[in-house]
């Protein structure tokens, strides 16, 4: 995964310390400046920056009141921030530690130490963001994984409820999985695995529509603002896609796969339960198994 440039947000009433800061810095990073305490909070929420670099002695609010703010607040309480100061008593560090900063740069710079101390940070970032990338993904299919979903799943609900829109949810479950690894082994079961999994993610057309490995051999489709029509339609073609779909092991021999898939479409409110919307989804697809397998069925109330 490709790391991104890193935005710098620098919260200082100096000019003299932005214009070093500024000139140590840009060259590897998008720096962005707010001259007093305030003015960095407001930008902190705007922009959303990956490190913060804070001065203590500010005119309006000093930075440890500032920090104090930040990770009260739920959108900012994650950004690192490093202190800067002229201050050299060990209780201010102490301090500035305490309340959550993750390290001190002290005036006057040296151009090295700050690069050095600033670079560390960057690269944590990008090892948390490499870490809670592959904790959501499947590592079989490459789709995203069960908790990568649900946390998805209670966005799109949440938006549901305010914008008074519908929300589909197709659960796919491979016909017969068992029988195909006893009889061609684990090897083959992790191929089709595989292949069908690229088959329902060519399915998500729209940026919104979101795929994910739901469990063995299920997987789900989350559908944001698709009533049951185009939700089923959606569904044929899915399973019409995988009836079709040949896999090969590598010693020539293949198998055709089947499966079944349960629907359910709702208008989110207040008073529903996820559950029941996830619930009733499952329960329509193993109506689909009862009823003879690769088919679709739509729940009805």
């Amino acid at each position: 995964m490709k790391n991104k440039k890193h935005t710098i947000l620098i919260i200082d009433d100096s000019e003299v310390n932005i214009v070093t800061l500024s000139r140590i810095l840009e060259p590897d990073y998008d720096v962005v400046i707010a001259r007093t305490g305030r003015e960095g909070l407001e930008t902190a929420k705007n922009i959303m920056p990956d490190i913060i670099i804070l001065d203590i002695v500010m005119p309006d609010i000093d930075g440890f009141e500032v920090i104090k703010i930040l990770k009260k607040t739920v959108a900012t309480r994650k950004i690192p921030v490093i202190f800067i100061t002229a201050l050299t008593k060990t209780e201010d560090e102490g301090n500035g530690l305490r309340l959550g900063g993750v390290d001190y740069i002290t005036k006057p710079f040296c151009t090295e130490v700050v690069k050095l101390r600033v670079k560390n940070q960057s690269r944590m970032l990008n090892y948390i963001s490499t870490i809670e990338h592959l904790s959501r993904i499947d590592q079989l299919t490459g789709l995203h994984n069960r908790l990568s979903y649900h946390e998805r799943l209670l966005s799109e609900w949440k938006l549901a409820v305010r914008e008074k829109t519908t929300l589909s949810v197709l659960i796919m479950d491979i016909d017969r999985f068992k029988e195909c690894n006893d009889t061609f082994g684990h090897l083959l079961g992790d191929n089709i695995l595989q292949k069908v999994a690229k088959v329902v993610a060519k399915s998500a057309k729209r940026p919104t529509d979101f795929v994910a490995r739901w469990g063995g051999e299920e997987f789900i489709l989350l559908l944001p603002k698709t009533d049951s029509e185009g939700a089923r339609n959606l569904a044929e073609e899915v399973r019409e896609s995988v009836e079709a779909t040949t896999i090969t092991l590598d010693d020539g021999r293949s198998t055709n796969v089947t499966i079944s898939i349960g629907i359910n479409t709702h208008s989110p409110t207040k008073e529903c339960a996820v559950y029941e919307f996830l619930h009733h989804a499952d329960k329509a697809m193993y109506t689909a198994k009862d009823e003879g397998r690769n088919r679709v069925v739509v729940y009805n109330a």
